[in-house]
């Protein structure tokens, strides 16, 4: 009976806890609800995301259904930032090729871009009908759909057109000399009479005028300037009868300065070369023998600027680095020579005053090759800046670059880069194997093997991202395509895989 009392105290007891709890559920119910909700929200935010990255499938799926959905709502062709149905199913066909409903789609899009180009031309809206004739041939619709309604345009551009007023335009614009003026409004005149005689007459003279001085430039080495008048000239009639001589003797003079400014590099005149190629550059972009002479020449003069600041000429050593750097702006050797120049400025600055190059320190060197060792071991090839096996081993050379125990630990990184290099293929570490084959481009820049290598590890990375670009991880396909670009911009396979990406991009990035 006696624990009766204590039972009925503490029932009632119990309840007087409740007012607390209940207190408390008040000040922190707000801040659960708004966990609550933040968490509502990320999951709705990733779920479309995660389930594309686990589910290809339901990425391809999206893709397919928003182009019919912007087809159905008339957006056929839009920007980057906003994309059409052209664009939607162009990257779902990239992601699948054998998809036929994307196939359908474009044909879709180019029956429904005819039907906006007949409406144009019945409200007088030229332009915009050019615009969907344009797109419906480069979707490829059949010409038997395409071509009645190109027809119908072209009479009514030539309706509204005042050609003896365009005429007078043309013949003024020769007269004066002005081809850059005259030509367009030829090609115009063409466009509305393909076959009109006075308007072919006058476009040929155009072109001759424009031409004339094309040998004269090529005489003076004024590359830059035959090559934008033999550029326009092809623009606008690229069968024109004297293009091919002049695009020969263009390709002559062209030769002929690379071969001068190649023989100017084998003879060390390396800023002459470097004028020489910096000229080239834009001229032959895709060129390769113009584009290897500027790389040679750009680790060239980074060799001299190492040199130079071995002596402690540092003004000199800047000089010939931006030379480089405007030749090879992203060249590896090119940096890790900026990145030696600046660690013998650093060694000349611990030096005691009045002690020159000719009296730097062993104990200078044997510091560096110490750390280079301990670089090397533990893998740090290029990277980090300034503290890399690189760094160290040509912070060494800087002090002393004919030290036989310099040049030896050239020769080990040289072979322990190219071991790298096969290692890291075999094991399919490719990011390794870069920065290995970056170590061995700047040590052995003329090493035939190179290419070699360069061209297995680029062709790794085409590997790589086509399997990403399956799996809907445009990203990380994109990432592989950089890489191998940089690696081999020739290699096999390149160019292909870089159009797909182009088409799988235009989505709307996830």
């Amino acid at each position: 009976m006696a624990s009766l009392p204590m039972a009925h105290m503490r029932l009632r007891e119990g309840p007087r806890g409740f007012p607390a709890m209940a207190a408390a559920w008040r000040r922190h119910w707000q801040g659960l609800l708004g966990a609550l909700v933040v968490c509502a929200a990320l999951l709705f935010v990733v779920r479309q995301p995660l389930a594309e990255r686990l589910w290809p499938q339901a990425r391809l799926d999206r893709l397919l259904a928003e182009a019919d959905a912007a087809l159905a709502a008339g957006w056929l062709d839009g920007p980057e930032e906003r994309p059409g149905a052209r664009q939607k199913f162009e990257a779902a066909l990239a992601l699948d090729n054998d998809r036929g409903e994307a196939r359908d789609g474009l044909l879709r899009v180019g029956g429904a871009a005819l039907l906006r180009a007949n409406a144009a031309i019945r409200a007088g809206n030229l332009d915009e009908a050019r615009r969907w004739v344009t797109l419906a041939r480069e979707l490829q619709l059949p010409r038997n759909q395409v071509e009645p309604v190109a027809a119908w345009l072209h009479r009514a551009e030539a309706a509204a057109t005042d050609l003896d007023a365009l005429r007078q335009r043309a013949g003024a614009a020769l007269a004066a000399g002005d081809v850059e003026a005259a030509l367009p409004l030829y090609a115009r005149w063409l466009e509305l009479q393909p076959d009109d005689g006075m308007a072919l007459e006058g476009r040929e003279d155009a072109l001759a005028l424009l031409l004339q001085p094309v040998r004269a430039a090529l005489r003076d080495g004024d590359l830059a300037g035959a090559a934008q008048r033999l550029a326009l000239a092809r623009r606008y009639d690229p069968g024109y009868i004297a293009l091919p001589d002049l695009q020969d003797a263009y390709a002559q003079a062209l030769a002929a300065q690379v071969r001068a400014a190649g023989e100017a590099l084998r003879r060390g005149r390396l800023e002459q070369a470097a004028g020489v190629f910096l000229r080239l550059q834009p001229l032959a972009p895709e060129n390769p023998v113009v584009q290897d002479g500027a790389r040679d020449t750009a680790v060239a003069l980074a060799a001299q600027a190492r040199r130079e600041a071995a002596g402690f000429r540092f003004e000199a050593a800047a000089s010939l680095l931006g030379q480089a750097r405007a030749l090879a702006p992203e060249n590896a050797a090119v940096e890790a020579a900026a990145r030696a120049v600046e660690q013998a400025w650093q060694a000349r600055s611990r030096m005691p005053p009045g002690q020159g190059s000719a009296r730097a320190t062993r104990g200078a060197v044997r510091r560096s090759l110490g750390a280079f060792d301990a670089a090397l071991e533990r893998g740090d090839w290029t990277d980090p800046p300034g503290a890399s096996a690189y760094d160290h081993l040509h912070a060494a050379q800087a002090l002393a670059p004919a030290d036989p125990d310099v040049r030896a630990a050239a020769k080990r990184m040289r072979r322990a880069a190219a071991q790298c290099v096969d290692a890291a293929l075999r094991d399919n570490r490719l990011r390794l194997g870069q920065r290995c084959l970056d170590a061995w481009q700047a040590l052995a820049p003329s090493d035939p093997a190179l290419a070699t290598e360069r061209q297995r590890l680029a062709q790794r990375w085409l590997a790589v991202g086509e399997e990403r670009l399956r799996a809907g991880e445009v990203d990380v396909a994109a990432r592989a395509l950089s890489s191998a670009r940089g690696l081999d911009p020739a290699t096999p396979g390149l160019a292909e895989f870089d159009a797909r990406m182009d088409q799988a991009q235009q989505a709307t990035p996830l």
